[in-house]
Formats: C-alpha cells, sequence, structure tokens
C-alpha cells in the first residue's frame, strides 16, 4: 500500500519544459504498466513543447484552467472537466491558454 498526499509531494521540473512544475503519485516502475500518475502546473503561457510517445499511451485531466493540445496538427481547447487520452506515436503540445495557473493530472500507461 503507498498513500500520497500533493500538499506532501515534492515539486520537479516537467522534461518538456522546466517553468512547468509537476507532483508525482506514482513513478516509473511502481506500478507496472503504469509509468507515471502525476499532476503538472503550468504558469499562463507556458507550453509542453510538440513531442510523441512510440511506447505509452498519456491521459491528461484539465483540473483547473483553460488549455488548447495540439494532437497531430490539430487543435482543440480543453477547459476545466475535460480529458484527453493520447494515443502511442500522435505528436501532442499542451498549452496554458488562459490567464491563470492550469493545473492538468495525468497519468501514462506503457503499451
Amino acid at each position: 500500500m503507498k498513500i500520497n498526499h500533493l500538499h506532501q509531494l515534492n515539486e520537479q521540473a516537467v522534461s518538456h519544459n522546466p517553468e512547468i512544475r509537476k507532483k508525482v503519485m506514482i513513478e516509473q516502475g511502481e506500478m507496472a504498466p503504469i509509468t507515471q500518475f502525476a499532476q503538472a502546473t503550468f504558469p499562463p503561457g507556458a507550453i509542453a513543447p510538440a513531442h510523441s510517445h512510440s511506447d505509452m499511451i498519456e491521459v491528461f485531466f484539465i483540473e483547473r484552467g483553460k488549455a488548447q493540445i495540439r494532437v497531430d496538427g490539430r487543435r482543440h481547447e480543453l477547459a476545466a472537466g475535460s480529458s484527453i487520452i493520447i494515443e502511442a506515436g500522435e505528436r501532442h503540445e499542451l498549452e496554458n491558454t488562459g490567464d491563470a495557473a492550469l493545473v492538468v493530472t495525468y497519468f501514462s500507461v506503457r503499451c
């Protein structure tokens, strides 16, 4: 058993953009096939630049704020309460398009 509380977890930089900070609740290797379960905070205007993963599926849930995600060149607006599944190989970029912090809870699963 493992219990986490967000307020007790240390922040760390997101590898795609160090100004975006995350708190990791499940790390790679703790619970196969999940590679990560985390919550990230994007300051206004912050972007996790376009990238893809050939070996994992990602699920993003918008907790707070307003975002735009580009998936394989198509733009999608995401508001608080929205979720999106990014399949392996889909090129994606997530951006905070609001004027307040964007809070995203996400997890990835190895495929």
